[in-house]
């Protein structure tokens, strides 16, 4: 009878700050659901709101959440006024800003695991050969699955892109307890395993600017963050940049070859802090990695203009993210890739 008075109302429109382009949101059908039904190439990965990947700014309207934007989002970010794309149903016409990403480069391909070296007790340097050429920007990754597997996984790439593609991709992947992938790969020989990789995936890269460059990695977060530092140090990127990388003992610690080969290359200042949060050691700094930020902002000249990129566990994540926030620097100018594993995320 309602319905019959009142009538079903008009879907919402979703307005992306900045384009031209604009959809409606179908009822009870999440902003990201929406977008994707209408071509759009929204930044999405896992689409229940764990990974962040579709985290966006809404500018305005209302929204509701499925799931509370808190259990993924810090506390900075949600007065920020950022929600989850995936998990975010509109109930009023919204505005929102977001970074699309281009969906036509985006490959499957058929590959074969050719190679690994172990860097430490539990992270692997592993390489994939590929039917098909894959192009990616400097810190996206790609997603791999294979027969029987509970769902893909992803994994940054740990090399500074080629261009017009390549057909050998490297990651650095952690050994996760129970992980159904990492299990296999730490215990057994899956070289005659067929993979299937979707890629590039993921909008952490390195925004054009002059600014200085504050770079902050746990465990195989270490992995995109090479791969952006070599890009860039291969372009001739002339930025002030500094790398905090976090373990808990000396052992946790890998590409130290790399990173110095690297900072002589570096058209600028570069400096490396690794963090020891469980041992003392020479020449290392101790306790927790994102503990070192504003040391870090101060031997950069500062937060006025400045960039922060952050890869690792998510805990290390929301600690940066308030870290440097309270240092006054804008959320806009904040990247990460939160890699999360099985304790949040089937993996």
């Amino acid at each position: 009878m309602l319905k019959k008075l009142f009538g079903r109302k008009n879907p919402h429109r979703v307005h992306l700050s900045g384009t031209q382009v604009e959809f409606e949101v179908g009822r009870n059908k999440t902003v990201l659901e929406s977008a994707l039904e209408s071509g759009i190439a929204y930044p999405h990965d896992c689409t229940v709101g764990t990974c962040g990947s579709c985290r966006s700014r809404l500018l305005s309207g209302k929204v509701d959440a499925i799931t509370p934007f808190g259990y993924t989002l810090s506390r900075e970010e949600l007065q920020a006024g950022y929600i989850l794309a995936c998990q975010a149903v509109p109930e009023t016409d919204l505005e929102i800003a977001v970074e699309l990403v281009d969906a036509a480069k985006l490959v499957r391909t058929t590959a074969r695991l050719v190679e690994t070296k172990d860097l430490t007790h539990d992270i692997k340097q592993v390489t994939w050969e590929t039917d098909v050429p894959v192009c990616y920007r400097a810190g996206q990754y790609m997603n791999v699955s294979w027969p029987g597997a509970p769902g893909p996984r992803s994994y940054s790439f740990s090399a500074a892109p080629v261009a017009g593609g390549q057909n050998r991709l490297t990651t650095f992947i952690r050994r996760v307890p129970g992980g159904a992938f990492t299990e296999k790969l730490f215990s057994e020989d899956i070289s005659s395993l067929p993979f299937e990789i979707e890629a590039p995936h993921g909008s952490f890269w390195l925004r054009e600017a002059k600014t200085p460059i504050l770079l902050i990695g746990g465990g195989s977060g270490l992995s995109p963050l090479l791969s952006v530092l070599e890009d860039a140090a291969s372009r001739g990127v002339q930025r002030d940049a500094i790398l905090l990388f976090g373990g808990r003992a000396e052992r946790d610690l890998f590409c130290l070859e790399e990173i110095e080969s690297l900072s002589r290359r570096w058209q600028g200042r570069f400096a490396f802090w690794p963090v020891l949060s469980e041992e003392s050691a020479p020449d290392r700094k101790s306790g927790m990695v994102t503990a070192q930020i504003p040391e870090a902002i101060d031997w950069l000249g500062g937060a006025s203009a400045l960039q922060a990129y952050l890869c690792g566990p998510p805990a290390m994540i929301d600690a940066g993210v308030k870290a440097l926030t309270e240092t006054g620097i804008d959320l806009a100018e904040i990247h990460y890739d939160k890699f999360t594993d099985a304790s949040s995320r089937a993996s």
